[in-house]
């Protein structure tokens, strides 16, 4: 994932009051904060800040009066209502390293015939390098039968990536599909029945 370029400003003003007036002139409150040092309160262009966000763990590079910050994007608040973004935290990193961060999982492909399947876990946890964060990880399920299990150690993980979510965790499972489950036994019924009515006819 390539970092997003965005202009930053210092800020010295804090509190409700100050928030409501940078959002109101297009601007987002945020906190610059990691490696020890004091953390930095800024802010963003709204709409080109909202537009980088759109992917999960974005990473910013942020132009800070000539200072340049590259930041990963830890939390977003947002307003309940109307979903616009009130304040960002960013996580300051460095070229090279590591990071935790989770990671949605993405299903791709078809089961066979008269299966469905569940996504049992729908975020595994990675460790990764700042720079080179996956957006998703997916995992194939096509032609997978009923009783197949896809645990977390059977995912195929970007490269450079170390999985932290236990191993042994279901990821999806594989079953028949509940009519299919049905028809089965009504099936066996029938067959089950069919003796005694023949016996009855004689």
């Amino acid at each position: 994932m390539s970092e997003q370029k965005l202009a930053a400003e210092a800020r010295t003003e804090f509190g409700k009051g100050f928030a409501r007036r940078a959002r109101m002139a297009g601007q987002i409150p945020a906190v610059i904060y990691g490696h020890g040092a004091e953390p930095i309160h800024i802010t963003l262009p709204a709409k080109a800040t909202t537009l980088a966000v759109r992917t999960a763990n974005a990473l910013l590079s942020l132009d800070l009066n000539g200072e340049g910050h590259l930041a990963l994007v830890k939390d977003i608040q947002r307003d309940p209502i109307k979903q616009i973004i009130e304040h960002i935290d960013l996580l300051t990193v460095r070229q090279g390293e590591k990071v935790t961060v989770d990671v949605a999982v993405h299903v791709s492909g078809e089961t066979a015939p008269g299966t469905v399947h569940n996504l049992e876990l729908t975020v595994i946890s990675l460790e990764a390098e700042a720079t080179h964060l996956p957006e998703s990880v997916e995992v194939n399920i096509e032609g997978r039968t009923a009783g197949e299990h896809i645990h977390a150690s059977d995912l195929v993980l970007p490269k450079g990536s170390v999985l932290l979510t236990d191993a042994e965790a279901l990821v999806v499972n594989i079953s028949e599909a509940a009519a299919t489950a049905e028809e089965g036994e009504a099936e066996e019924a029938a067959a089950a029945a069919a003796p005694a009515e023949a016996a009855a006819a004689e």
